[in-house]
């Protein structure tokens, strides 16, 4: 084996590591380069891991495909409802809703209505709302929500959050509310901490209809089951704890009127379609409210009907001939009970339906089918 001759005099001699130290150092460099690759790895992981944890754990952007559970058609009940078995059954599907809404916050209720996170309340609560988190009964902490769609005009908002497994409420058959039934309102009233509040009464009437503002409701069930602020969204339920309506308004004092006990919810029948409608929002299909074209006034002499005080050019109501001073007395044969019943029934309808209007011009009593457009804006 050849050699190297020695340095020339006065060169420090160099000095080379036998083979076997070089492979170990080779080695030793190779793990090294191996663990900052495994620990970049690691650290890239773990951010992707949060970041897919996020993204697991955030609200779904879209509505539920589940059904609503519609109870079947009921006879009646036997008993009276039993306050403390009924607010057991339904609490675990009754959540609090806070909204963070222009540098403060609106607090309402909710309900479950799909095992997959799906939860409907009073799109007042949450209208304008920076961040929704809904709590559920037992939880100390909220969770975020999504809302997926708001239908103002009928006061109700749909939201989800993630997870399953949820215990979702169960709506009356519509055909099975009746006059007298007892029912219970369940929510959290005032805000008040805790778990929620319940009042029992019995439904006062049927088909009651409010307006106020932009919001036009009819079908409501009226109730003198205390409801107050906080309660908005909740369900009101029957004997069986099946959802017959969800509390939205209560009538007030004024300088005319006052009011006591008189509560509104809007019935299971007026509720079921409208969350339909706000899935077919959430996916993307835009909501179009049917016109009529007309400008109308309550009646002041006790009578049943609305005054014609308005008929906009071009519009259905032209078309066919309504006039000033006209007084529509129905729409498909249901009795107008004044302007909020009215344009609540119209904007239930889609552009394109047709409806039958009946009016009393003076002494001659008129009807007309017209086929409704969509609201203009």
């Amino acid at each position: 084996m050849a050699t190297l001759p020695p340095p020339p005099p006065g060169q420090t001699p160099v000095t080379f590591a036998p083979p076997q130290r070089r492979s170990r150092l080779r080695l030793g460099t190779l793990l090294l380069a191996v663990g900052i690759v495994a620990w970049l790895g690691g650290l890239g992981g773990a951010v992707l891991g949060n970041q897919v944890a996020d993204w697991w754990n955030s609200p779904p952007g879209r509505a539920s495909d589940q059904p609503i559970d519609v109870a079947a058609p009921r006879p009646g009940f036997e008993n009276r409802l039993d306050v403390a078995r009924v607010a057991e059954y339904v609490a675990p599907s009754t959540v609090t809703v806070s909204a963070d809404i222009g540098g403060g916050v609106s607090l309402g209720t909710g309900v479950i209505i799909s095992d997959d996170g799906e939860i409907l309340t009073n799109a007042h609560v949450v209208d304008g709302a920076d961040e929704v988190r809904v709590r559920l009964m037992g939880e100390f902490e909220p969770r975020q929500v999504t809302v997926l769609a708001e239908d103002a005009g009928n006061d109700l908002a749909l939201l989800r959050m993630s997870g399953e497994g949820f215990e979702a409420a169960t709506f009356a058959d519509p055909d099975s509310i009746r006059l007298g039934d007892d029912v219970m309102a369940i929510g959290f009233a005032l805000g008040l901490d805790g778990e929620p509040s319940v009042t029992l009464g019995i439904v006062s009437a049927l088909d009651r209809s409010v307006g106020q503002g932009d919001v036009y409701l009819d079908g409501l069930i009226q109730t003198d089951a205390a409801i107050s602020s906080g309660n908005s969204g909740g369900p009101l339920v029957n004997a069986a704890g099946e959802v017959v309506g969800i509390n939205t308004a209560v009538a007030r004092d004024t300088a005319v009127f006052t009011a006591t006990n008189v509560g509104f919810a809007i019935s299971a029948g007026e509720a079921l379609p409208i969350i339909e409608s706000l899935r077919a929002q959430s996916a993307g299909e835009i909501r179009e409210e049917a016109f009529l074209g007309v400008g109308l006034e309550d009646r002041r002499d006790g009578g049943q009907g609305v005054i014609v005080t308005n008929v906009e050019p071009g519009t259905p109501a032209d078309e066919i001939g309504v006039a000033l001073g006209d007084l529509i007395v129905s729409i498909d044969g249901s009795v107008t009970d004044g302007s909020s019943a009215l344009i609540a029934a119209i904007r239930d309808k889609q552009p394109g339906d047709t409806v039958t209007v009946a009016i009393v011009r003076e002494t001659e009593s008129l009807e007309f089918d017209v086929i409704l457009t969509a609201r203009p804006g």
